[in-house]
């Protein structure tokens, strides 16, 4: 090392001296620690080497894990992407409005494992079957002030659900009913999911899927309707 300025008046000398009354140093500047050149693994250049090889280790951990986070995020998006597919290829096939509700309900049930479903219809429908997983509201939007909010923008909503609207949707089982999706599924009804689990829905989930299967849900329904 020679005394050559490395910055204006700083010297290697001072860089030295400072590093030397600072060990801690390099802890807390782990990407410098990762860049610097040693000439050998020697004395005093060993503890330094350790150092950086720690550093690459955790780095080297660090990306391992997130590679795996990906890839988790990949198969689970993959795995719904089927599913959404297979819940099209459903009603695609359905020949009538009956069909169609109940082909969205097996579907829900057996491939995305939904445990409690509500269908809910406020328009005028024919052809809907006697479920109790199917509601009527015959006074159309008006009888649903619950859900007046939910209506007027439409966009799928994930989380716990106040006790009106639980007791709304899913009766004397609301108390089981820890968080829920709800969907618009056209202009005539809305579609409930509910889940013991708290955390299977929740507000910072992203919405890609529901709206997916909310416009697949629809389009069904509203087939359906026109071909009655």
């Amino acid at each position: 090392m020679t005394d050559t300025a490395i910055d204006g008046d700083i010297k290697p000398a001072t860089v030295a001296s400072y590093l030397r009354r600072h060990p801690e140093f390099l802890t807390d500047y782990p990407d410098l620690a990762s860049q610097l050149v040693m000439p050998s693994s020697n004395g005093p250049a060993a503890a330094l080497s350790v150092h950086q090889l720690r550093v690459l280790r955790e780095k080297n951990t660090e990306l391992e894990a997130r590679l795996r986070e990906l890839a988790t995020v990949a198969f689970e998006n993959e795995t719904l992407m089927r599913r959404v597919h297979s819940l099209m290829l459903a009603l695609l096939g359905a020949a009538d409005m009956e069909e169609t509700v109940r082909n969205v309900v097996l579907r829900l049930t057996d491939d995305f494992k939904s445990e409690r479903i509500r269908l809910v219809f406020f328009g005028d429908l024919s052809g809907l079957p006697d479920e109790p997983w199917l509601l009527r509201e015959p006074r159309g939007l008006a009888g649903l002030p619950e859900f007046a909010t939910f209506l007027e923008h439409n966009d799928p909503v994930a989380g716990r659900l106040a006790p009106d609207k639980l007791h709304r949707l899913f009766g004397e089982a609301a108390p089981d009913v820890r968080s829920a999706a709800l969907m618009r599924v056209g202009p005539d009804a809305l579609l409930a999911i509910g889940s013991a689990d708290a955390d299977r829905f929740h507000p910072g989930m992203g919405t890609l899927f529901l709206d997916m299967i909310s416009t697949t849900v629809g389009s069904a329904i509203e087939r359906a309707r026109k071909a009655a």
